[in-house]
């Protein structure tokens, strides 16, 4: 299958950050990690990379963990990028690389296979056809890569999504095409199609914080804040340090008029991503909740004062 378009060949710095909804101080952490390397112009295959790491970490893999099992794929299986090789994933607190329909482990030598996503172990594997993760990969990458283009030239946008159907067709477990897939119908402001697509991820992938997070986003859109906060508390459960996360669930519970609930988010945000006018903002709202707060306890406090007779 061969696609034709036009795309960006190099993305800045700043258009990543926008892109991938990544935190300055995430991308930072990851090059001073050693996982990535520090650069102001981005190719692609990069862009893929990062996205990967997001994956990853919104599942809250250790970054050192990730690291160490990424130098040793390189080691053992002679690859220069496993994360663009092949398909990262968690198993329990591992991380493994599904490739050519096998699932590999780099620090143990036991082989498995994976058939359907579901690995089994090389001893007792039977014949059989395997799903093929290269070809899906093949096609998920130039999903994105149309997606990307697409803001340029709306017909590569539905060209995009005509793909990602075709993958969940082949995969209907596929979350990060759910994800990819439901944004474009968020933009569009299909929120229905968007909300069941979102769930659908949550299901394939139940430690997935960015579909809880991303359900969160079209529920409030669709003016049903009780669920909307359970996604966000969700997303918060699975990754703490959730910034965005902690943002949107102080908006929702303000509107709720929760402002003690709110408080803690808004503080929390502060905390994880103290910098930029989003940071004024939360800052700005918990020092008038904290404000409010005073005054109702001094009005409750407050008692009138007798004057006694001499």
């Amino acid at each position: 299958m061969t696609l034709a378009f036009t795309t960006v060949s190099r993305y800045r710095r700043e258009d990543v950050l926008r892109i991938l909804h990544l935190q300055p101080r995430q991308l930072q952490r990851w090059e001073n990690s050693g996982l990535v390397v520090q650069k102001e112009s981005y190719s692609f295959q990069d862009l893929v990379e990062l996205r990967k790491l997001r994956d990853l970490s919104s599942k809250q893999m250790n970054l050192a963990k990730i690291r160490d099992t990424v130098e040793a794929m390189r080691r053992v299986a002679g690859m220069q990028s496993p994360l663009l090789e092949a398909d990262a994933v968690r198993k329990g607190s591992r991380l493994v690389f599904r490739h050519d329909g096998a699932v590999e482990d780099p620090f143990s030598p036991q082989l498995m296979f994976d058939f359907d996503g579901q690995t089994v172990d090389a001893h007792s594997f039977a014949p059989q056809q395997s799903s093929s993760m290269a070809q899906l990969q093949e096609m998920f990458l130039r999903a994105v890569q149309l997606e990307e283009a697409g803001a340029l030239q709306p017909a590569l946008l539905q060209e995009s999504a005509a793909l990602y159907r075709q993958i969940l067709e082949l995969n209907p477990q596929h979350a990060p095409a759910c994800i990819n897939l439901g944004t474009i119908h968020y933009n569009q402001g299909k929120f229905l199609e968007a909300e069941a697509l979102y769930r659908r991820a949550t299901v394939a992938d139940g430690e997935y914080a960015l579909a809880f997070f991303d359900l969160g986003n079209v529920l409030d859109e669709l003016h049903r804040l009780p669920e909307a906060i359970e996604s966000y508390q969700r997303a918060i459960e699975l990754v703490p340090n959730y910034a965005d996360a902690h943002y949107n669930l102080a908006l929702a519970y303000e509107r709720q008029g929760e402002r003690r609930r709110a408080l803690r988010h808004w503080m929390a945000y502060a905390r994880l991503d103290p910098v930029g006018p989003w940071a004024s903002h939360a800052r700005g709202q918990a020092k008038k909740i904290l404000g409010q707060e005073r005054l109702s306890i001094i009005h409750r406090g407050s008692r009138p004062v007798r004057s006694v007779a001499g």
